[in-house]
């Protein structure tokens, strides 16, 4: 059942004519422009869409599951072109109307109640206003990931991004259509390359070559369609999709969905499919975000989504129609190139909405040819061809073996020292390489001499100690080359142990290289010894910021949200992007250093565990449960079963700390005395009643109201992170994109109001 918003007042005849001078003015190239947007909290899915009416332009009316209360957004004299939608906020691309000259994108939040918050209330409290972050000429595209937004203006083909401070747009650009990603945005080229941007460096360096027809982003992969309609994905959830071809497309969270050319759709991933009941029906356009997909059906232009439980309706369908009739494209009031949406004129208060024009499919690569006839090779010719072809490759393998032989007879065979061993040569007995050669690039380590570490730390003194920890004591130590280093000393346990955790720490640092893990530079092996060299941490550890230290840059709520963000990204990169995946298994504080700049670093990876590879069983890895008290996953020392999400329950109280202030145990009395308690048991009760003021830490200033809203969003994502069962926490990207929005509220500058202004009299 469809569900009915209130409709606007009818726009003037002065608002209507601003809209037929903008819209005449858009180009008819297809284009990312969106009339429906799916957004997320962390406990909502929340669907716009732009609405057709018969008495005004269309508005944008939104729903929130799971009890899709219908929430109208008028922007009275603004008419609507396309929305955007991602993590707690969606934006609307508005044209000129009777109050601007200019074309803008204004977003509103959510908070998890589903209902809207706008970035600014009036004086009274209630007056829901949205945010401009855009004015000037109209978009031909607007796109949203799980955080960012990106369009190109009309006329340029200049790619802008908002909500993305750490992503440099280069200025020379060409693209036709785009795709935002989670940290990366993919683009068309007008002669149909495709071309990723962004941070994620592993989806930009794999993007496949070719001419294209359209692109789709999602998290961790993306998707394009050629010429000839076939689909290709990369990246690490692009998994192998279907074949045939395809007209549309759209990508999630590590699950794509796509329209054949007869409309129907097709969805792929790992144990999701199109519901059922949805496999015969085809649709106009298609659209995801995170787990949730939605499209548009072809024959009223209803509105219907799936992909999540929540959509469910009440007939145990697997998925949900939200709206009865919503706009299937943008309005165009110029002719259409090719075609239009049948009774689309009924849908815009002028023109129609425009069908995408059939690629120019690829010619295919033509035959031999003799005089004016084509014919095939024959099989005689054939094998002539194949007979010349090895003949001429033994050749010069023999003559290559001569020139060798020659070559080595005059010069001895001698090879440069560190051109690396030859295949299936053994290098030099006892040394580390040959014990530890499998374990990773052991190449790119230093190897260091036992007696240089020795004379730097004055013979492992204590004047040089700086801590300890489970595999032994952390010195701190300048090299002859001037580089300030941690050498981690293992002293303590059994020769075993110290092997195990210095193998394991060996083993997983090689492998990974990430701006949030604190780097391994090099190791010294020389019996009896086990060392390990890091680059050093000015700052210290978080432990000691949030529970030892008296005063500290820490006690401010948003250098807070920074430090678990870093952290968030050093875990996410070992969960997602780490070949093979790794699994921490010793998150907490003390486990997080903070650099001379204060980003925040994983470090200590004694623990640590290679995870399922994509051959390998993927569903978990059964041992002894290891870990620290009160950060160990009570689902994994249950059940001796470990994966990733034991790391994000551990992160889930790591995040507890820092809003609380409080350790991991800690005693209930604020002097240290009392039963111990866990800070789980602690907090999460007041945060899900919506008290979380009564719980946050008292060292720091009260939060600001942009602060506050940022700090409720941390608590409901911690309170998430602490289920019980691993299957319902949210997965390390998730938690990413939640604490990138969470940051992004905290730096928010604040209006200036009038009242705050002073003009001195002359």
């Amino acid at each position: 059942m469809a569900l009915a918003g209130s409709l606007p007042s009818v726009l003037s005849g002065a608002s209507i004519i601003f809209f037929f001078f903008s819209i005449a003015s858009l180009p008819l190239t297809c284009s990312s422009l969106s009339t429906v947007s799916i957004s997320h909290t962390s406990n909502y899915t929340i669907i716009c869409a732009l609405i057709p009416s018969s008495n005004s332009l269309s508005y944008l009316n939104c729903t929130s599951s799971p009890n899709w209360v219908s929430i109208p957004i008028s922007l009275p004299g603004i008419p609507l072109l396309a929305v955007a939608g991602g993590e707690g906020f969606v934006c609307a691309h508005t044209l000129p109307g009777i109050s601007s000259s200019n074309a803008s994108i204004r977003c509103w939040r959510f908070t998890n109640d589903g209902t809207v918050l706008a970035f600014r209330r009036g004086r009274d409290g209630t007056d829901l206003t949205s945010k401009r972050i855009y004015s000037g000429p109209a978009l031909d595209e607007l796109a949203a990931g799980a955080t960012h937004l990106c369009g190109v203006v009309t006329g340029t083909s200049r790619l802008q991004c908002w909500q993305w401070p750490t992503f440099d747009v280069p200025d020379l650009l060409n693209l036709s259509r785009i795709a935002v990603g989670g940290d990366f945005v993919c683009g068309l080229s007008r002669n149909g390359n495709v071309q990723c941007l962004g941070l994620d460096r592993e989806i930009i360096a794999i993007s496949p070559r070719g001419n294209y027809s359209a692109v789709a982003a999602g998290l961790p992969h993306a998707c394009s369609i050629s010429l000839n309609g076939m689909l290709q994905c990369w990246g690490p959830g692009g998994r192998s999709p279907p074949s045939g071809e395809f007209q549309a497309l759209a990508s999630g969270g590590n699950r794509s969905c796509a329209l054949r050319l007869n409309g129907t759709a097709v969805c792929w991933a790992e144990d999701f499919r199109l519901p059922e009941g949805l496999r015969r029906d085809e649709f106009v356009a298609i659209l995801g975000q995170g787990g949730v997909f939605c499209g548009v059906f072809a024959y009223n232009y209803s509105l219907v989504c799936w992909g999540s439980k929540i959509l469910a309706s009440d007939n145990n369908n697997s998925y949900y129609r939200v709206f009865d009739r919503v706009l299937p494209g943008t309005c165009r009031i110029t002719a259409c190139p090719c075609s239009s949406l049948p009774d689309s004129e009924s849908l815009c208060s002028a023109g129609a909405i425009c069908m995408p024009c059939p690629p120019v499919k690829e010619p295919l690569q033509p035959t031999t040819t003799s005089g004016s006839g084509r014919r095939r090779l024959s099989r005689a010719n054939l094998a002539f061809l194949v007979v010349g072809a090895v003949g001429s490759t033994v050749a010069l393998v023999i003559a290559a073996y001569f020139l060798i032989l020659r070559f080595c007879l005059g010069k001895s065979c001698s090879r440069v020292h560190d051109s690396g061993r030859l295949e299936g040569e053994a290098p030099p007995a006892g040394s580390t390489r040959s014990r530890y050669g499998t374990l990773g690039p052991l190449e790119r380590l230093e190897e260091f001499p036992l007696h240089v570490l020795a004379e730097v730390t004055g013979g492992f003194s204590e004047d040089h100690l700086v801590g300890s920890g489970g595999f032994g004591s952390v010195y701190r130590a300048r090299l002859p080359d001037g580089r300030d280093v941690a050498i981690k000393r293992a002293e303590s346990g059994s020769r075993q142990e110290k092997d195990h955790a210095f193998v394991s720490e060996l083993a997983q640092l090689s492998r990974v290289n990430h701006k949030n893990l604190v780097q391994l530079l090099g190791f010294c092996d020389e019996e009896p010894e086990r060392v390990l060299v890091y680059e050093f941490m000015a700052n210290g550890t978080l432990h000691e910021h949030l529970h030892k230290l008296e005063w500290s840059p820490l006690m401010e709520w948003t250098p807070r949200m920074k430090v678990a963000l870093d952290a968030a990204r050093g875990i996410e990169y070992l969960h997602t992007y780490a070949v093979p995946p790794v699994i921490h298994r010793d998150i907490k504080s003390s486990n997080i250093l903070l650099n001379e700049e204060w980003t925040a670093k994983v470090a200590d990876f004694g623990l640590s565990l290679k995870g399922p590879g994509e051959d390998e069983e993927r569903s978990h890895l059964s041992m002894r449960a290891a870990g620290t008290i009160g950060y160990i996953d009570p689902e994994y020392f249950r059940r001796q079963v470990l994966t990733s999400k034991s790391d994000v329950y551990s992160f889930g109280v790591l995040l507890l700390e820092l809003l609380t202030g409080r350790k991991a145990i800690h005693r209930i009395d604020a002097d240290g005395g009392g039963p111990p308690r866990n800070v789980v048991d602690y907090a999460i009760p007041y945060i899900v009643s919506d008290n979380i003021h009564r719980v946050l830490d008292p060292r720091v200033p009260p939060p600001t109201p942009y602060e506050i809203e940022a700090v409720a969003y941390v608590g409901y994502l911690a309170a998430d992170c602490v289920r019980l069962e691993g299957l319902q926490r949210p997965s390390m990207p998730e938690i990413v994109a939640g604490l990138e929005r969470a940051l992004a509220v905290c730096l928010a500058v604040p209006p200036i109001s009038p009242s705050s202004m002073s003009v001195s009299s002359p």
